[in-house]
């Protein structure tokens, strides 16, 4: 049996971030004062945008006279990093953000980035109006009610998409190779299920093979209830673990699975401003050590990045889909005064070979696209292979099953 899944203190680790308590009773300039020493101090590129990062400390000090304009300064100076992990929370933002590592938000399901300048749907949440309404992962928004996205944060845009249960958002969607078009979503309170067995619709599978949808690291329970999962099937011949849309969440997360398959061996590294690397290694002893499947596409982000290149790189799994998403770096979150937080990329992070996935991301070992003409028909090609190669790896006779 592996050891305790136990949290490291008082840190938290979102999509690689950390959580920290730093209370200062300040004033709106030495809130903006503490932003630029967080920064200047943590960020992981020490040129700052290749800038000179003092320019920024006093450079409002006459024109901050509320909380209000602390947050327009600070939004300013943490722009010209031009990094959009590091970001700037007011009151409502950290809220929301800390609502959804408790397993809720009210919106309408959707993780969002911005990449190369576009705002892009980076994956819906497992059933949540956004997922019924047809978004999919690299839909790029190029308007939200009728005002364009051009230029604007992803903050920003979080906001103008949140709202009130039973309210709705129009989006202009744009998908490759078609015509924009218009999605009107109403928003609801998001229940976030990190963990489902449920089998996707129009498909059959296997008793003799575990079917795990995990759907978001985020979830505090999220690795006690996959280790609840893995005992309860144990006599199982295969696992398949379905990592599609998802866009990450508490890196402790993606280390303890990881840790349930590997018997030592390194899961992932991290590298800090200063050079340092740090490695989290396997302990030893596992849940199961039969095969296993991983299963990925383009909205598979960061902790799912971390979990999949574990299992690659050490030969655990076979990894079947998409190019993932491509999101290497680690923020730490730093609340603040006034219920206000800021997160700072602090580390960039390797898979066990040492390979840098950011902006590449992870590499099937198999590559099986999965069309909208798939989806429309149900025809999960993505899951099929995932069965004919547990059939192999586990000597099984091939059979016809659909």
């Amino acid at each position: 049996m592996k050891k305790s899944l136990i949290f490291f203190g008082a840190f938290l680790f979102l999509s690689g971030w950390v959580l920290k308590d730093n209370v200062f009773a300040y004033g709106p300039t030495d809130l903006y004062d503490n932003v630029w020493r967080l920064i200047n101090n943590k960020f992981v590129d020490q040129t700052n945008n290749n800038q000179n990062w003092a320019q920024w400390r006093h450079k409002y000090d006459n024109q901050i006279k509320t909380n209000e304009d602390a947050y327009v300064a600070i939004n300013t100076m943490v722009a010209s990093l031009n990094d959009p992990y590091t970001k700037f929370l007011d009151p409502k933002e950290f809220a929301d953000e800390t609502s959804s590592i408790k397993g809720s938000l009210k919106g309408i399901g959707i993780q969002i980035g911005v990449k190369d300048g576009k705002l892009m749907v980076i994956a819906p949440i497992e059933d949540t109006p956004a997922e019924r309404a047809g978004l999919l992962a690299d839909d790029e928004i190029l308007e939200i009610d009728g005002v364009s996205t051009k230029g604007i944060t992803v903050d920003k845009a979080a906001d103008k998409i949140r709202g009130k249960e039973g309210t709705q958002v129009t989006l202009l969607v744009k998908r490759k190779d078609t015509a924009p078009k218009y999605y009107t979503i109403t928003r609801a309170n998001i229940e976030i299920k990190s963990i489902s067995q449920k089998i996707p619709t129009g498909m059959t599978f296997p008793n003799d093979y575990c079917y795990i949808r995990l759907s978001s690291f985020i979830s505090r329970n999220a690795a006690s209830e996959f280790g609840t999962i893995l005992n309860n099937n144990k006599n199982k011949k295969g696992f398949v673990i379905d990592l599609r849309s998802n866009p990450g969440g508490l890196l402790t997360n993606a280390i303890y699975i990881s840790d349930m398959f590997l018997d030592g061996g390194t899961i992932v590294s991290t590298v800090d401003r200063d050079g340092y690397k740090e490695t989290q290694r396997a302990s030893a002893g596992v849940y199961t050590n039969k095969p296993v499947v991983v299963l990925i596409n383009k909205g598979s982000a960061s902790a799912s990045e971390i979990f999949s290149g574990a299992m690659k790189d050490n030969h655990r799994a076979i990894i079947i889909g998409e190019q993932s998403f491509g999101k290497g770096l680690v923020q730490e979150i730093n609340k603040l005064p006034y219920e206000s937080g800021i997160n700072i990329t602090i580390q960039k992070y390797l898979t066990p070979n040492g390979t840098d996935i950011n902006k590449k991301g992870i590499t099937p070992d198999i590559e099986v696209k999965l069309t909208e003409e798939d989806v429309k028909n149900k025809n999960d090609v993505q899951l099929k292979k995932a069965i004919e190669v547990l059939d192999k790896v586990t000597g099984k006779q091939s059979i016809a099953r659909f």
